[in-house]
């Protein structure tokens, strides 16, 4: 797939090489991009052996990766790809991203949930900031191991301190590019607000009870009482986004009718899966609280949308989030 000929000369920079940035980084580097890994635990693994990623779409290894240990180490970028979790924002990012910017760099964060764009635009507040929704199954086996279970599109956005919808850049148009380039399906949105809406639908229920019930989506799909219950909470991320979007007076924006029915129907059909606050929270990590239901059950209140599974989610997640349970 890689090929010389490719015009685009952007250098792209992974922080956090897990099963999204690991997998994403990968099939860029194999799409003729230049690509730099930073790395921690992975990093002799990744430096001597490179890179494995077996894919529904086809297994395939790099052997050579730039792999680095330290932000300092690595050249400043055209695109910095947060692939780290939530949970690690606060704690990296402020000496992380700082190292990677030329004034002309751009952000691209593939994080999961509500308001990640805001805490990475405050660091690096002169640089645009891009969400991507990567639609996918993936985890990582082991170091330097990616497995691609199922899907793998994005839908990319810019960010707007006013949640509001924006026209699609020159920037973003070429990252899409980029990552078509790579085999990557991608789309694009002028509306990066109400899509993570939209992906808080499936993710809220679904990474929450995976970790309650101790449960992949097949066996959450399995039994009708467990199937209402995720669309009981779609029901209600559903309200909340119709209500945060048109609190504002920020037009006609609206998520699907038939959402729940579809998600639903998609997930029952999807291979079996351990979401990823399951695989955090059977590796021992924290889990992603606030970004994923935190951050949207207040907007929720905010606009005075009552969201009470979901608030009863949250205060189950932090409980078991502090293995006090």
């Amino acid at each position: 797939m890689a090929t010389d000929a490719y015009p685009s000369a952007q250098h792209y920079a992974i922080i956090g090489a897990g099963a999204i940035g690991g997998y994403y980084g990968a099939c860029l580097q194999r799409g003729g991009l230049g690509v730099h890994f930073l790395l921690h635990s992975d990093y002799s693994q990744v430096l001597q052996h490179g890179l494995k990623v077996d894919s529904i779409n086809g297994d395939f290894a790099l052997p050579q990766v730039q792999a680095y240990q330290q932000a300092s180490e690595m050249p400043q970028v055209d695109v910095v790809v947060i692939a780290l979790k939530t949970t690690q924002n606060a704690r990296l990012l402020p000496s992380l991203l700082p190292p990677l910017l030329k004034p002309e760099t751009v952000i691209l964060t593939l994080q999961n949930g509500l308001d990640i764009e805001a805490d990475i635009a405050a660091i690096a507040p002169n640089h645009p900031i891009f969400g991507g929704l990567c639609f996918i199954c993936s985890n990582k086996v082991g170091p330097g191991h990616i497995h691609h279970i199922d899907y793998g599109s994005v839908l990319l956005g810019s960010y707007s301190s006013e949640q509001l919808p924006v026209d699609i850049s020159p920037s973003l148009a070429a990252i899409a590019q980029d990552f078509t380039q790579a085999g990557i399906k991608v789309d694009v949105t002028d509306d990066l607000y109400l899509a993570r809406w939209r992906k808080l639908v499936w993710n809220i229920p679904f990474n929450s009870l995976s970790v309650i019930l101790n449960a992949t989506t097949e066996a959450m799909m399995a039994h009708s009482n467990t199937r209402q219950l995720a669309a009981d909470l779609m029901a209600e991320v559903v309200a909340a986004a119709h209500a945060c979007v048109q609190d504002a007076a920020r037009g006609d924006r609206a998520l699907p009718a038939d959402i729940i029915e579809t998600m639903l129907a998609h997930t029952a059909t999807m291979k079996p899966y351990r979401t990823s606050m399951k695989i955090d929270f059977d590796e021992g990590r924290p889990l992603e609280v606030e970004a994923i239901v935190g951050n949207p059950l207040r907007a929720a209140q905010a606009v005075g949308v009552e969201t009470p599974r979901i608030e009863m989610l949250y205060h189950q997640l932090k409980a078991i989030d502090a293995r006090d349970l």
